[in-house]
């Protein structure tokens, strides 16, 4: 109680101060009320609710065993007669009803009247009345609560200015009248004072019929939890939103309007390829889905690797094991001697020499005056960050560019998000130039995947996910890699949402690099808003359906035979439902395009309660064709699934190349605040793509020296080594910063015909990830 309390007056405390804070401190504040509802409140009514019932559950079912054993002998005794009735019938005779006082003799001899009396209010009580629905019971667990609101809510709306989109509006109007239902110590509601439609499902029960309320009352706390429970929904699809609040503000408000949209309108249609009109536009897709249909279809009978079940549904088999040649592994080996071994700063500096990326890190004063060795010191730094080590293990008492002091000048003056993407992105760059490099991809693959972290410090960016934590909370970074093996973007998350709230914002806030074509993602950054948002945006968008076979694949010919696709083929597009919104449609896919709106702020506005909007529909059905498109692809284009798979290996390949580095502290994410979240994760970011530069370097430079030592190289070979290797770097325990002399910038190659000191351990592949037709690995 006194913890709940505690959690009730600290909302209190922060939102009676947010009007003379900033923004950011009005988020926090919202971010606090968010889970003061959703986790003190409805899911800890929940849970108690559920515990309640376990506890009654060995009553209920002693009550419901008397109460069924009683209608046995009922229907025994019914059916008996009925029996009778139909046998003198026939012979032409009638039956003696049968009396009440005989059918209860017949009850009272297994169940006592009184026990049977017992047993139904039981049940009445236990499992409540006809017309209850799942929730009532975690409700009025709720309503017990009262306390925990009470300190806030007069607070809430006199604090923060919230305004409402036209569905939020009748739920806000009752949120600001609570006050006044139970202000000055009123004990009773009239039924004329609320607003009573708003009581949805067993709400109506517990307002305006609780046992204990006089005639024309209400339960006024039940209807302030009503009003609440609404509020809270309403918050968080930003039908209700805080209008100084960039995180819980309104996102329609940010869309393109007026003279803006006619103004971008003709631009942003023509660097995207879309059309005002859609006519044209969807009988062109219209055409194109129906003639892969048929396409496909005909190459069934020669394509060995798909099946339909008797259920209709499709199936792929997994892709066959792709057989590495000896030429490769000798290859392998090779580099894998020829690459120098080095510290992880070593790195960090001698890729600094090549780009100039230290020279990125500029004050946040906008002086032009550099610091001594500031590149030492910023190795130091990014060190420290991406290790996740701290400080200590890299402070150098008698080396200047590493004190303490200098450490916390540096950090707080040259460190921060806008350097740190300035700085990869020179990385980037230079690593697009190298010829191996261009044997791997032209950049025009990108995938985008999370890695989760473990944050064990109090911080509402962290959120709980079993799967992922067990009891702890967690938060995911989500990232984007090229098929050049670059990291591209970042972006922080608190827990694991669905990665398709935010997939857009990472491809919109590229570091650098070309803009990608083709994006995988796994199946949690699918959805079929996003299929069409991504196709809108001019992405082509690959994800990997691992529940393939409980796809619903589309079709716009409802009459149209597709023969084994026929039953797959299930659900119908409504292009009409999409040429009533295109305007609206064009107009968001331009907003987001602009910037001028984050794209996961228009999804949560397309969707509420994980139900589309009637513009989200309209842009869901626009996806469903090239979502069927996709899967069609994959059954009839064996190398098209081999490129999807290659570059998610690619991805985890970086993900665990940036497990090895973000070693410190157990590889947890300390940092309670979002901005240091994203600035320790944007410098694990550059380390990430300073150590794959080096290695793409120096492989690079191994295969030009074996060819110019008569060594056949493959460029089929070439293509299928890792940059993600990390045998010859050591991350534990030295940390120099001193820069040795090299002649030509680069550190001489070792002899392959000289075996190491200690023989290197060879890259493991696991059989699963043989499959890949692509040259990374883990």
């Amino acid at each position: 109680m006194l913890r709940r309390h505690g959690d009730s007056r600290r909302a209190a405390t922060l939102l009676a101060t947010v009007a003379y804070l900033q923004t950011r401190a009005l988020d926090d504040a919202l971010d606090l009320l968010d889970v003061l509802i959703a986790s003190k409140l409805l899911a800890r009514a929940e849970r108690e609710s559920a515990k309640e019932k376990l506890r009654t559950l060995p009553r209920l079912g002693k009550a419901s065993a008397k109460l069924a054993a009683a209608l046995e002998v009922l229907l025994e005794i019914t059916g008996a007669h009925d029996d009778l009735a139909e046998q003198a019938a026939d012979d032409g005779d009638t039956v003696e009803p049968v009396s009440l006082a005989q059918v209860w003799a017949e009850i009272e001899a297994v169940v006592p009247r009184s026990e049977l009396a017992d047993a139904l209010t039981a049940v009445v009580e236990l499992a409540g009345l006809p017309g209850s629905d799942a929730d009532e019971a975690s409700r009025a667990e709720l309503v017990k609560r009262f306390a925990t609101v009470r300190p806030f809510l007069p607070l809430l709306c006199e604090v923060i200015r919230f305004d409402a989109a036209p569905d939020g509006q009748q739920v806000l109007a009752a949120l600001r009248d609570l006050p006044k239902l139970w202000g000055g110590g009123r004990n009773k509601v009239a039924r004329s004072e609320i607003d009573e439609q708003l009581l949805i499902g067993s709400w109506r029960r517990l307002v305006l019929h609780a046992p204990e309320l006089e005639p024309g009352t209400v339960d006024w706390r039940a209807y302030t939890f009503c009003v609440l429970e609404q509020f809270h929904r309403c918050l968080r699809g930003r039908d209700i939103f805080a209008v100084n609040s960039s995180k819980w503000g309104d996102p329609r408000a940010k869309l393109l309007a007026g003279s803006a949209w006619i103004t971008a309108k003709p631009v942003v249609l023509s660097s995207l390829g879309l059309p005002p009109d859609p006519d044209d536009h969807l009988d062109e897709r219209a055409d194109l889905l129906n003639a892969t249909f048929r396409e496909v279809t005909a190459g069934l009978p020669d394509n060995t690797a798909v099946r339909f079940d008797d259920a209709g549904r499709l199936h792929l088999a997994a892709l066959p094991a792709e057989a590495e040649p000896p030429s490769l592994e000798n290859l392998r080996v090779l580099t894998n001697r020829m690459l120098p071994r080095v510290d992880l700063p070593e790195v960090l500096l001698e890729v600094f020499a090549w780009t100039g990326a230290d020279q990125a890190f500029t004050s946040i004063t906008g002086g032009e005056a550099r610091l001594a060795d500031l590149h030492i010191t910023i190795a130091a730094l990014l060190v420290s960050e991406a290790c996740n080590i701290g400080w200590t293990p890299v402070i150098k008492h008698s080396v200047p560019a590493l004190t303490r002091d200098r450490l916390a000048h540096v950090d707080a003056t040259y460190l921060r998000m806008d350097t740190l993407k300035a700085a990869n992105a020179a990385l980037i760059e230079h690593q697009a130039n190298i010829d191996l490099a261009q044997l791997w991809g032209g950049g025009h693959v990108a995938s985008v995947d999370g890695m989760r972290f473990v944050v064990p410090v109090q911080t509402i960016n962290a959120r709980h996910n079993p799967h992922y934590w067990g009891q702890k909370r967690g938060a995911t970074w989500l990232n984007m890699v090229n098929d050049q093996a670059a990291g591209l973007a970042g972006k922080v998350v608190a827990g694991t949402p669905r990665d398709s709230l935010h997939v857009l914002d990472v491809l919109y806030d590229r570091d650098g690099g070309q803009k990608p074509q083709m994006i995988v993602t796994d199946t949690a950054s699918y959805s079929d808003i996003v299929f069409g948002l991504l196709t809108l945006a001019g992405f082509s968008y690959a994800p990997q359906l691992a529940d393939l076979p409980d796809q619903k694949l589309w079709r716009i010919d409802t009459k149209a035979d597709y023969g084994p696709f026929t039953t797959a083929a299930r659900g119908r597009i409504d292009l009409e439902r999409v040429r009533r919104n295109w305007e609206d449609i064009l107009r968001v896919t331009a907003s987001i395009h602009t910037g001028a709106v984050r794209a996961h702020d228009v999804i949560r506005m397309l969707s509420r309660d994980g139900h589309p909007t009637p513009l989200g529909e309209a842009i869901a059905h626009y996806g469903r064709i090239h979502k069927t498109l996709h899967v069609l692809r994959m059954v009839d284009d064996t190398s098209y699934r081999r490129d999807i798979k290659a570059q998610a290996n690619l991805q985890e390949g970086r993900h665990a190349l940036a497990r090895r580095i973000f070693h410190g502290q157990r590889g947890e994410l300390r940092q309670g605040y979002y901005e240091g979240m994203g600035d320790q994760l944007g410098a694990l970011g550059l380390v990430l793509n300073a150590i794959v530069l080096f290695n793409t370097r120096c492989l690079d430079a191994a295969i030009t020296e074996l060819r110019a030592g008569g060594y056949e190289v493959r460029d089929e070979d070439a293509a299928r080594l890792s940059p993600f290797v990390r045998h010859h770097i050591n991350m534990l325990g030295r940390y120099s910063f001193l820069t040795p002399e090299l002649a030509g910038g680069l550190r001489p190659l070792r002899d392959p015909a000289r075996p190491d000191e200690v023989e290197i351990e060879p890259v493991r592949v696991c059989p699963r990830q043989k499959a890949r037709a692509h040259p990374y690995g883990n």
